[in-house]
């Protein structure tokens, strides 16, 4: 039987820890919040999306004006919603948003597939079995949130791998909105053990140079995340998902 953790953060406030002297807030506390906010489960059913300024600052130790500067920040990059009167939201994207978010993805990621057999050593192939058979051994006892990560490092490692930095850098601010969906898709179905599965024969196309293999199978696997999506989530007309304004 598989063991694997669903357990999940309920809130922000479980990822806050007091701000170190050493950080400067002018330049820290957006990342601060950004990263609290990417680690919550924002698609599950149960997840309190409302932030509260006071309790933020306390949590934190500093006063309420960086926060209000934070969360501009945060709005106005997609992340949260303020709603005059009524307090500050994490905004989690709609279904639509989320499904075409993935196309995009696919297409980035495919491309640097190509590019990593055309400009990537050997060696720094192989750095990425190294990701992939972490769970290969066990996936059915491989904690989510572990895996989630390596998930996550092995797509960015192909990225980095291609060379091409304007790539990289616009497929890396669409998957600061994908943490989460990633996370709960992961959760679903045997997803696990269908990525490692996926992720083994990736390796091996970039290994032999297999260009046209290597961006095909990239691009597959990324979609079948979406044919999961639209499948699964359409099916509980969206559940949990952002409804925007």
């Amino acid at each position: 039987m598989s063991r694997i953790s669903t357990k999940k953060p309920q809130s922000i406030g479980a990822n806050l820890r007091p701000v170190s002297a050493n950080f400067s807030l002018k330049e820290h506390i957006y990342g601060v919040l950004r990263s609290a906010i990417m680690e919550m489960d924002i698609y599950s059913d149960d997840i309190d999306l409302r932030l509260d300024e006071r309790q933020l600052a306390e949590q934190l130790g500093i006063s309420r004006t960086p926060i209000r500067e934070a969360l501009a920040k945060l709005e106005q990059e997609g992340f949260v919603e303020i709603l005059p009167r009524k307090g500050v939201y994490v905004k989690p994207k709609t279904l639509e948003e989320v499904l075409e978010m993935v196309v995009v993805w696919a297409a980035l990621e495919s491309m640097a597939a190509r590019l990593v057999t055309t400009v990537a050593t050997d060696d720094e192939i192989g750095t990425l079995r190294v990701l992939g058979v972490k769970h290969s051994a066990d996936s059915n006892r491989a904690d989510i949130a572990e895996y989630s990560e390596a998930n996550i490092l092995f797509h960015q490692r192909i990225l980095e791998l291609s060379g091409c930095k304007l790539l990289k850098n616009t497929a890396d601010s669409l998957l600061q909105h994908m943490y989460a969906v990633r996370r709960r898709a992961m959760r679903e179905g045997d997803r696990v053990n269908r990525s490692v599965v996926d992720h083994m024969a990736i390796i091996e196309a970039l290994e032999n140079r297999e260009g046209d293999l290597a961006a095909m199978l990239v691009r597959d696997h990324t979609m079948k995340l979406h044919d999961h999506i639209h499948k699964t989530w359409m099916a509980f007309g969206g559940r949990s998902m952002g409804k925007g304004n």
